[in-house]
């Protein structure tokens, strides 16, 4: 559809007449004619040819205005040749020394690689093309959607970001350098707030064989980006695109006016052509919720596993509903335990009953017998993962202490909030009765920084990883913590024997020294949960290793190897001996603690995989990848499950709610999605945090979610609210004055309350079992002036 492609000729040449042509001026042409001659036959364009070969007899190379001399289209070609001396700029600047630079560099492989990748119209329209056709076009296209109507506009502002892209990769890849950074600069501010990493991404591209070079850019090429609209919005689109007006309200936009405009258009149809699908829907504009046009947008066709009605060549558009409900009904009710550790921890209830002579514990035991929600299905012994038919002590006290807790609870209900008024005796009961008590652990002169922090489950120890590559611990109850003497045997005969080669001394805080790179994740042993101190540690760092630390003689134990790239994440399962890892090298890997390769592989994201969380049943592994997707993976088989796509930058964070019906997912799109497992579909969008979200939490009653961020706050979400875009300023909570940008971040109605702290990155928020909330970070110092 390009407005620079030559007419086609109405006269035929056959190939005979041609040669003989060719052979008959090849005296008189030069030799770029004759290259571009060559590439013309061989590519089959023959009307092309035969008008270069006209003009070539008539004495004229000025086909039809864009046909260029050799001169200028080497000098047009400089622009993808640079220097291996300065390889990060073009070195071809000044026109006049361009022919003799090209000729002390030889042949480049770059100009090679152009002449060959040029398309149907030749040199010719990249050497014509005017850079201003993009910036005019897009300047228009973001005025018509930003004045079209309210009903329409959410469907039509996902398009943006795509044109965008392409515009910009255009202008690198045909050496607009100057032009490239101008659109950027002039367009990117307002896709800043969901896009911004891409957008940084993109900047860093300004010469062409950055964009060949680029996985990112190339998905963009040679992928097309799916978008959601429906039946009227796409008419008003086409309208619009084929007449230049339509659509908008009165008064906004110009419509293409003028060779420019039309030009611009042209701009804008090429790329919606060649490089966008649209899945039109039959629903109404108005009955789709605002949210809800982006969840099926991007490029999908590489981030949806390919289902068996695709593979048999069926062209239907990609969709993440259709292949979540291909792979059938999931098992997310609690894990089973067995009749024998059940019948043993009602017996020690009904003891501790009798010691305490507490006439209500008797009705603890229900407790030990949870039921599965409504419409969910419970795994059987068989589906878990293997593990020891027998229990010990400590797995006793870990499900007596389960009792006990969920006996001392506090009941979180946001829901008390909607009905209450601010400020009022009962808005205050309201809010005790809703928000969680929270209680922050900030860390002082850290450096370089601590990129992870944690918690372990019966709340006695706080770990953090450093940059510096240890990791330190904190006994929050103020014990000491001893490690082995240096002069003690290496034979250790049993655990008795460790406590007479443990220092005589010690410190609430101890230093764990042997990873060679930065700390990204630390996982304690959820073995005794609440009931007992963990005996484990887990780290994973940039050094491409797990680690095992033993926390009775603070020792590293284990190094599991086996990713090639650093490994962000890491997750005991909720059983013990299992855990997940989460690498650069696109991979998630589950291990057991007694082997020192990985059991299992799970592969299918195009990027990093930043974050890994495993289901409360341990029957399903939630993964976080910078390809802006997260998936749901069968941890036996597998294989892939659940799809979720909606975000629209790389993931930061998840959280799987305890009663195991709900995912929630931060991306660096500043938003925090809700997914059904069940289903795959997303619940709602939250907004609210103005700077990115490390870390998501779910109180015990999967009620209220909370998250920390980038921007020094702590934020309560109502996960079982409707929410909607717009919130209102009297929301019922007292917001302080706290860290902003230069814009105010829209905050959702679902937004219950927001905790500042004065210079904390929150980059850890925990849940005890009894909900109190707790939260880490490290104080920013101020920057002298």
């Amino acid at each position: 559809m390009s407005s620079n492609t030559p007419a086609a000729s109405s006269a035929g040449v056959s190939p005979s007449t041609t040669n003989a042509n060719i052979q008959e001026i090849s005296q008189n042409a030069t030799q770029v004619d004759r290259l571009v001659l060559e590439y013309l036959r061989a590519r089959g364009h023959k009307n092309a040819e035969a008008g270069l070969l006209e003009a070539i007899e008539s004495g004229s190379t000025e086909v039809a205005g864009n046909t260029l001399s050799s001169d200028d289209l080497i000098k047009g070609l400089a622009v993808f040749a640079q220097k291996p001396s300065r390889p990060g700029e073009n070195v071809l600047k000044d026109s006049s020394s361009v022919l003799q630079e090209l000729s002390t560099m030889g042949n480049p492989s770059s100009i090679q690689t152009l002449i060959a990748s040029l398309g149907t119209a030749g040199a010719e329209e990249i050497l014509s093309l005017d850079p201003t056709d993009k910036h005019e076009g897009f300047r228009e296209l973001e005025s018509w959607v930003e004045g079209s109507l309210d009903m329409y506009k959410p469907e039509f502002l996902p398009m943006l970001f795509p044109i965008f892209c392409h515009f910009y990769l255009d202008l690198v890849q045909k050496g607009f350098k100057e032009a490239a950074l101008h659109f950027h600069a002039t367009f990117s501010p307002s896709l800043a707030p969901a896009h911004n990493v891409t957008l940084h991404h993109l900047s860093t591209l300004m010469l062409p064989s950055h964009v060949q070079n680029d996985d990112l850019a190339q998905r963009f090429r040679n992928e097309k980006y799916v978008i959601r609209m429906s039946r009227s919005g796409f008419s008003l689109l086409i309208g619009w695109l084929t007449e230049g007006v339509g659509g908008e309200t009165p008064g906004v936009g110009e419509g293409f006016s003028g060779e420019k405009g039309k030009r611009g258009r042209a701009a804008v149809m090429r790329v919606v052509n060649n490089h966008l699908r649209f899945d039109v829907t039959s629903a109404s504009a108005t009955s789709v919720s605002p949210n809800a046009w982006e969840e099926s947008t991007g490029l999908l066709s590489s981030l949806i596993p390919t289902t068996a009605v695709q593979s048999n060549g069926s062209s239907v558009v990609p969709n993440p509903h259709t292949f979540n409900s291909s792979k059938g009904e999931l098992k997310l009710g609690p894990a089973p335990i067995s009749e024998e550790l059940r019948a043993e921890t009602e017996r020690v209830l009904r003891e501790q009953a009798m010691l305490e002579r507490d006439p209500n514990a008797q009705y603890d035991v229900h407790f030990t017998r949870p039921q599965p929600l409504p419409g969910v299905v419970s795994p059987t012994e068989a589906d878990l993962l293997p593990h020891s038919p027998s229990f010990k002590t400590v797995d006793v006290q870990r499900e007596v202490e389960k009792v006990r807790d969920a006996r001392k609870r506090i009941r979180l209900d946001p829901s008390v909030l909607t009905s209450a008024d601010a400020n009022s005796t009962q808005g205050t009961s309201a809010r005790s009765k809703a928000l969680p008590s929270i209680c922050a652990y900030t860390l002082h002169d850290v450096g370089e920084g601590a990129p992870c922090c944690t918690f372990s489950p019966d709340i006695s120890l706080m770990a953090a990883g450093f940059s510096e590559s240890h990791i330190r611990l904190w006994s929050l109850k103020g014990e000491k913590l001893r490690g082995l003497r240096s002069d003690a045997s290496p034979d250790v005969a049993d655990s008795s024997s460790i406590s007479r080669l443990l220092e005589p001394d010690g410190s609430s805080t101890r230093k764990l020294v042997g990873h060679s790179g930065p700390v990204y994740s630390l996982s304690f042993d959820p073995l005794g949960g609440s009931a007992a101190p963990p005996k484990y540690l887990l780290s994973a760092s940039a050094d491409a290793t797990t680690r095992l630390w033993s926390l009775d003689t603070m020792t590293n134990v284990v190094a599991y190897r086996g990713h090639q790239n650093p490994v962000w994440d890491v997750q005991w399962s909720p059983m013990g001996t299992y855990f997940a890892t989460a690498s650069r090298d696109r991979t998630a890997r589950l291990w057991s603690t007694d082997r020192t390769t990985a059991l299992r592989m799970y592969v299918g994201h195009l990027s990093d995989v930043d974050c890994v969380r495993f289901h409360p049943n341990s029957l399903y592994l939630a993964t976080g990848s910078s390809d802006w997707t997260a998936r749901l993976w069968d941890v036996q088989r597998g294989t892939c499950v659940r799809v979720f796509i909606g975000h629209q930058g790389t993931l930061s964070a998840l959280a799987i709610s305890p009663d195991g019906r709900y995912l929630a997912s931060a991306g660096e799109d500043l938003a925090i999605n809700l997914w059904d497992l069940g289903s795959g579909r997303r619940i709602k969008k939250m907004t609210g945090h103005a700077a990115s979200i490390y870390s998501l939490a779910f109180s015990a009653e999967s009620s209220l979610l909370v998250s920390g961020g980038a921007d020094w706050t702590v934020r309560c979400w109502d996960v079982r609210s409707a929410g909607s875009q717009a919130k209102p300023h009297e929301n019922g909570v007292n917001e302080s004055q706290m860290f902003r940008p230069a814009e105010e971040s829209s905050e959702t109605t679902d937004l219950l309350a927001t905790f500042p702290t004065k210079r904390t990155p929150v980059i850890n928020v925990h849940f005890t079992p009894r909900n109190l909330c707790l939260a880490a970070g490290y104080h920013l110092p101020f920057e002298p002036r």
